[in-house]
């Protein structure tokens, strides 16, 4: 296997306790924020070369959630690797019980292209600050910031403990022929059902961060306008390559009568009245996944946009109407600048539809109705919920990230990142005296040490407490 020496060398550095210090931790969190600092202007151009990513776009969803996300682990750290004591019965009162936040060993990330900084560097900074040797395998497909990552981020990070390599999906199946200590996944549920299978060998545990379709359900008591912008935003910001992004709108055939030209007008706003010429609209990053998203547009009807342009691999920001549940476009994730509308009787019909469908990645409802908001919150299920907005809620490092289901395994982001990249071992620290505490557990057994027995190690439902 051309990695089974690449991984045993990492392994090295890790079984001699290198990763495991706060204080080498925090230098190699530092050196990524250098790297984000100091190749800022490389990373614009790459993803500007790759998908003619805005810089505005790059500038907030690759590098300013990463230093975000780098900062808030760098301010939590210390309290998250202290060991978390825990409640003790009797039979151990006066012995140490705790949880110890170990590093797994070595982890390998597969990031995808559609965010290829943010993507990669997010679940490495979780992989770090739990004390972990990482292999990183950017995607191939957006090739200048694979470039990017393989040429530079190494000088930042100690070699020892962390590597780079470049594998198409040939090499990335070799890849994960060698046994790593965990897997984190994001990409597409295909290729995830292939990343899960190889690690069932070795029966390594995985995070896979996959995709879905994303229901946003509009209600008529909405300001159509806010909801335009908002909407229109997530579904074409990086030219609707997000796996978050809002992929078709539930509403009332009175409502999406009142949305399309307020759709029309956010487009008009945003982009101007051309797209193709708007500076602040990305492309497709591949001919193969323009001609997939070409071909979604024969769904229903072009109701705004549907222009293309397969040189510059431009799709125009599109939104569809009369579109059929079984039409291809609703048959799998977009992925593209294309918004589908479907029209539902109300809130029931819509909750109606989404649960008789794959647990999307996220899920978006809009009304000035606290109650409809609770409603769907409570009646359907999703690796993520946001009401009156689209893909804000995942920007927070405080709320974790991922899928359920068809979208995904496992989250991360903040302290969920540390967590997932932990194991939490269970440690219990006796005295080595004090052995007569002992002898009521020990043969020959006597029934009449059964109550005392009990009474030391059992746990005791609490008395329900009433509120007079």
């Amino acid at each position: 296997n051309p990695y089974a020496g690449l991984v045993s060398g990492l392994r090295a550095a890790w079984l001699a306790g290198k990763t495991r210090p706060m204080e080498y931790r925090v230098a190699q969190l530092e050196a990524l924020g250098r790297f984000l600092d100091e190749k800022k202007q490389d990373i614009l151009v790459a993803l500007a070369s790759d998908m003619r990513k805005p810089s505005f776009e790059v500038e907030i969803s690759e590098i300013s959630i990463c230093r975000s996300e780098l900062h808030h682990t760098l301010n939590n750290l210390g309290s998250w690797m202290k060991d978390e004591h825990v409640e003790k019965n009797l039979a151990i009162q006066l012995d140490s019980a705790f949880i110890r936040k170990d590093p797994y060993g070595v982890v390998l990330i597969i990031a995808p292209w559609n965010y290829p900084i943010h993507l990669l560097l997010v679940p490495l900074i979780g992989a770090i600050a739990a004390g972990n040797c990482v292999v990183m395998k950017p995607s191939e497909i957006s090739k200048n910031a694979e470039r990017l990552v393989v040429e530079t981020l190494l000088s930042y990070l100690d070699k020892d403990c962390f590597a780079v390599v470049t594998a198409g999906v040939e090499e990335t199946t070799k890849l994960l022929e060698n046994k790593f200590d965990y897997i984190f996944f994001t990409g597409v549920p295909s290729v995830g059902r292939t990343v899960m299978m190889a690690a069932a060998k070795h029966l390594t545990p995985v995070t896979l961060e996959l995709g879905g379709k994303n229901p946003c359900y509009v209600s008529d008591d909405c300001e159509v306008h806010n909801v335009a912008r908002r909407v229109a935003w997530g579904r074409f910001f990086n030219a609707g390559q997000t796996c978050v992004a809002p992929d078709y709108i539930l509403c009332s055939a009175e409502m999406r009568e009142k949305l399309l030209p307020a759709l029309r007008e956010a487009i008009a706003e945003f982009y101007g009245p051309n797209p193709k010429e708007s500076p602040d609209f990305a492309r497709i990053v591949g001919d193969k996944q323009f001609q997939r998203v070409r071909a979604l547009l024969g769904s229903g009807r072009v109701a705004i946009g549907g222009q293309v342009d397969e040189q510059e691999r431009y799709i125009a920001p599109t939104v569809l109407v009369d579109v059929r549940p079984e039409d291809a476009v609703m048959r799998e994730e977009i992925f593209g600048p294309v918004l589908p509308i479907l029209t539902v009787a109300g809130e029931d019909e819509a909750v109606a539809f989404i649960n008789a469908r794959e647990r999307p990645l996220a899920l978006y409802v809009f009304s000035s109705s606290r109650k409809v908001l609770q409603r769907v919150l409570e009646h359907t299920s999703s690796g993520g919920f946001c009401g009156n907005d689209t893909v804000m809620h995942m920007t927070l490092p405080v709320l974790p990230f991922g899928g359920i289901g068809h979208s995904g395994l496992g989250c991360y982001h903040g302290r969920f990142s540390f967590d997932t990249f932990s194991h939490a071992r269970a440690a219990l620290l006796r005295a080595a005296g004090r052995e007569a505490l002992n002898a009521v557990r020990y043969p020959p057994y006597s029934v009449r040490r059964l109550p005392l027995l009990r009474a030391a190690t059992e746990t005791r439902r609490a008395p329900a407490c009433t509120v007079l």
